[in-house]
């Protein structure tokens, strides 16, 4: 199989987007379906116990991430099989332990439910990235962060509503249904070749970072990466919020709402988003790749004020508005984990690799998902979700605006003050190299 994708880009191609798709969306059937319950009749320390739950695995996988900056960025590709097995069945023992361990002491096994979870993003991106069509190949991530919880919430219910399994069981049931197929798509992973000589000269070799690497690319780039790691903060928090809340803030907009309106309104978004991210893949210019990506990130982000004005004044409706506010917000956050750092490596010629770069906006991003739970249980209990998912709308749009264009000058400034001092002038050379 390896020998017939190293000789086929078209067969390479759809096997990288299946494996990537099929392994991280079972990841999701570990980590996600819990979130659909209501745990409406539990509460622990005057706090409803469903935030507690949600609080406790977004804690193990915000640990997950700052532990990731490390696991991640020094991989070696041969220890990457091993790892992400290891990973899942340890979130499934979790939650097996989550299911019949009773209330109140259960809550402490979605901690360690989230611990694993955190890491299988970046073994699946490590082997993608370094290719000239690795946004192309990301599109199976893409899809999944987008529409795969979702789909999962739709299984959730109609298991619930057929079977009558509790709300403690049904998330180690659909992980146990999950597990062979995962391992499938991990046999899948396994047989994708290394970046070919190609991939190399357009996007730069990826290696197992050392510590002095780590360091110069932060000397190098902080202030451009400060404010990648501000936008990623505040749409991790608004995403995770949405996400886990979805179920109370469509029941505040419409107490009889049809259950199959996750799934159709996140397969939508999916489409668009990934469609949208998929074509910097055919800008082979980083530089201009980076220039298009930068300005459907300021579209984006303006999105999600626009569109929460727009319902609050009754200029759209409220499917209409989750659309918008959905695009808006997953477009943004999905290109900085596939397309942003891998470009930015490959336009200044970085030794390192993406999954550096991206486990530390992630480690940021949920500790500001678990500041926002901590406080809207504390401080914002009387405050509708509806209320809170529209605040948030507005704030993104200011905020990620403001930090969208310092980087787009800081980075733009170092580029072409770099290709001036440097007097690049063959016909060929688009690309400038500060670190290298």
């Amino acid at each position: 199989m390896k020998k017939l994708l190293k000789k086929s880009e078209i067969l390479l191609t759809i096997w990288c987007i299946i494996a990537a798709f099929g392994t991280y969306f079972c990841m999701y059937a570990f980590r996600k379906p819990f979130t659909t319950g209501l745990y409406e009749n539990y509460e622990l320390w005057g706090v409803g116990y469903k935030t507690i739950l949600i609080i406790s695995q977004v804690f193990g996988y915000m640990f997950s991430k700052i532990i990731g900056i490390k696991v991640i960025a020094e991989l070696k590709s041969k220890k990457r099989i091993v790892l992400i097995i290891s990973l899942i069945v340890f979130a499934e023992i979790a939650l097996v332990a989550f299911g019949f361990v009773p209330f109140p002491y259960n809550f402490v096994f979605l901690f360690l439910n989230g611990l694993p979870l955190g890491m299988v993003w970046g073994v699946i991106f490590s082997f993608l990235e370094g290719r000239k069509l690795t946004e192309f190949l990301a599109l199976g991530l893409s899809l999944n962060l987008v529409m795969t919880s979702g789909v999962l919430k739709t299984i959730y219910l109609f298991l619930q509503e057929t079977y009558h399994i509790s709300e403690f069981h049904l998330p180690f049931a659909i992980g146990l249904f999950f597990l062979p197929l995962f391992l499938f798509f991990v046999w899948m992973l396994a047989q994708i070749p290394p970046p070919n000589d190609e991939d190399l000269v357009l996007r730069s070799e990826r290696v197992a970072m050392k510590k002095a690497d780590k360091e110069l690319i932060i000397k190098e780039f902080g202030l451009g990466l400060l404010c990648f790691i501000g936008v990623y903060l505040l749409l991790a928090s608004m995403r995770d919020f949405r996400d886990n809340f979805a179920v109370e803030v469509w029941r505040e907009i419409d107490p009889q709402f049809n259950k199959t309106i996750f799934s159709e309104i996140e397969t939508i978004i999916g489409v668009v988003v990934v469609t949208l991210i998929a074509l910097n893949a055919f800008i082979k210019n980083n530089f201009k790749s980076y220039l298009t990506f930068s300005g459907m990130m300021l579209v984006a982000v303006l999105l999600c004020g626009g569109s929460t004005w727009a319902f609050q004044t009754a200029l759209i409706t409220p499917k209409t508005w989750m659309l918008s506010l959905g695009i808006g917000l997953f477009l943004p956050y999905l290109l900085i984990q596939t397309v942003v750092f891998e470009r930015l490596i490959a336009l200044f010629k970085a030794r390192g690799n993406v999954g550096f770069l991206v486990y530390i906006c992630d480690s940021v991003g949920y500790l500001g998902s678990v500041v926002l739970l901590i406080y809207r249980e504390f401080f914002l209990k009387k405050v509708s979700f509806l209320n809170i998912l529209m605040t948030f709308g507005y704030i993104i749009s200011f905020v990620c605006f403001t930090l969208l264009v310092v980087q787009l000058l800081y980075f733009s400034n170092k580029y072409l003050k770099g290709k001036l001092w440097w007097k690049v002038s063959q016909k060929n050379e688009t690309e400038y190299n500060p670190i290298g």
